[in-house]
């Protein structure tokens, strides 16, 4: 197969893949549009509307809790099939629903499917992607996540406008749901990406490592003859079977030198790229950019603008991924974001309103969308074995949720109890931590293969047992 059939190939499947990371970021972002006219439709009290947010959240911990298990024991391709049957039955059945009780139910399905795609779908991925392009290819699932948030806000919006100009009386499930209940349609426009997400996957191979884990070694020559070319598949499968001949322990094996340090590493550079405030910017954006003294009543259209900010920034990551490596993308970002972050505290304390504060806030989304971001998926798909590698990748997505919860909690009583201004200035301060913190720890991976950089951690753990 010529190099430029290869190229196609592994973007193809790139693509598909990537689709469970575009349902991700529109399943969590679509519910901005939902939860008021949700909450005035059911008469719900504040406490019913703190369970129709959490219990998508809930879902997604139960969704990565047992697809890093499933992933191992089945396989990536059925796996991510699972989490495109839920994200299209949550639509449907969530949409259709008549009662509160059962939009609960939907939710929390949408949330399991988004827990699987945010585990499975990296790391499939970084699993079919060539050494010197993994970084870029995975880093292409955080700008799935960010153009899909980008689909929810727009769709939001204009479904939002059309509803408002066709207020006549009318019939059929056509108004019902776009026009009457505007906020059901909002939801069930995520049938369409998740229908092609289910048809897409026919034509998605499993993942060649995954295969030859499990001894089925022809099949995964054939796979990597199609993404490396015929030339290097051969040895690529070589050095597969060296290392899962390998394998032993499983799960335990995390708890062991050298996986559990870098195991407590991925946990802590998840964490605290979540406690950067992400959350709040964007989903608070809204508030935030009405703080900053830009007039408008349209706050969907300013999560259109946060949205788009946020999608472009990410290409900044693709593109140099590779080149300047996961380090020092890192560091650069971890650091420059917490001197955004800090700025716009200043603002805020200082009343700086307009488009200077706006200013630092997309300065803020530029550095995260290209280092705390992205790279977090990137360095946890890497730095695992084959054996041991969905799950561990599961316990760092998991992190990552209970992160963001404890982030969407919080968020709120800071701002009302300490000041936004210093709400900021705490964000700022995890992002020097997180800075801090990979500057110590965090290696560089880039233009090594999987398993090469498995070989290196499996002498560091020999060479560790010897001294010992």
């Amino acid at each position: 197969m010529q190099t430029k059939q290869v190229k196609h190939f592994i973007s193809l499947i790139t693509l598909i893949a990537a689709l469970g990371g575009f349902l991700f970021g529109f399943d969590m972002a679509v519910v901005s549009g939902i939860i008021e006219p949700v909450r005035a439709q059911y008469g719900l009290s504040a406490a019913e509307e703190g369970l129709f947010v959490s219990f998508a959240l809930l879902g997604c911990i139960v969704g990565v809790a047992f697809s890093g298990y499933l992933a191992d024991k089945i396989g990536r391709k059925k796996v991510l099939f699972v989490a495109a049957s839920l994200f299209l039955v949550s639509a449907v059945g969530f949409s259709l629903s008549g009662t509160y009780a059962i939009l609960i139910v939907f939710r929390i399905l949408a949330g399991v499917g988004v827990g699987v795609a945010s585990n499975v779908s990296p790391l499939y991925i970084s699993e079919i992607a060539p050494a010197d392009k993994r970084g870029g290819l995975v880093t292409f699932y955080q700008l799935a996540i960010t153009i899909g948030v980008l689909a929810a806000y727009t769709s939001n919006m204009l479904l939002q406008r059309h509803a408002v100009a066709h207020q006549e009386v009318g019939d059929g499930l056509f108004h019902w749901l776009f026009e009457q209940q505007v906020w059901r349609g909002m939801f069930f426009v995520s049938v369409i990406p998740a229908s092609l997400f289910c048809v897409l996957l026919t034509i998605v191979p499993e993942s060649p490592r995954w295969l030859a884990g499990n001894g089925r070694n022809q099949e995964a020559l054939e796979i990597l003859e199609k993404i490396s070319g015929e030339e290097t598949a051969r040895s690529e499968l070589e050095a597969i079977k060296q290392v899962a001949s390998q394998k032993s322990g499983g799960l335990k094996e995390l708890t062991r030198f050298p996986f559990r340090g870098l195991l407590v590493m991925t946990m802590t550079l998840t964490a605290l790229s979540q406690f950067s405030g992400i959350n709040g910017v964007i989903f608070y954006g809204p508030t935030i950019l009405k703080s900053a003294g830009i007039v408008t009543s349209d706050a969907l259209l300013y999560q259109v603008i946060l949205g788009t900010a946020s999608m472009l920034f990410t290409l900044i990551a693709i593109w140099k991924v590779d080149t300047w490596g996961r380090r020092s993308l890192y560091l650069v970002g971890s650091f420059w974001a917490a001197i955004a972050l800090a700025l716009t505290g200043l603002c805020f304390m200082y009343g700086v309103n307009g488009w200077g504060m706006l200013l630092c806030i997309i300065l803020f989304l530029l550095f995260f969308a290209f280092s705390l971001g992205p790279l977090k998926f990137v360095i946890a798909t890497e730095v695992f074995p084959m054996h041991i590698r969905g799950r561990a990748l599961s316990i760092c997505i998991m992190t990552m949720w209970v992160s963001d919860w404890i982030v969407n909690l919080l968020f709120p009583i800071m701002r009302d109890d300490l000041g936004i201004a210093n709400t900021f200035f705490v964000f700022s301060f995890f992002c020097i931590c997180s800075y801090l913190y990979a500057r110590k720890n965090l290696f560089e991976t880039k233009g090594k293969r999987l398993e090469e950089i498995e070989q290196l951690l499996t002498i560091s753990k020999a060479h560790n047992h010897v001294e010992s």
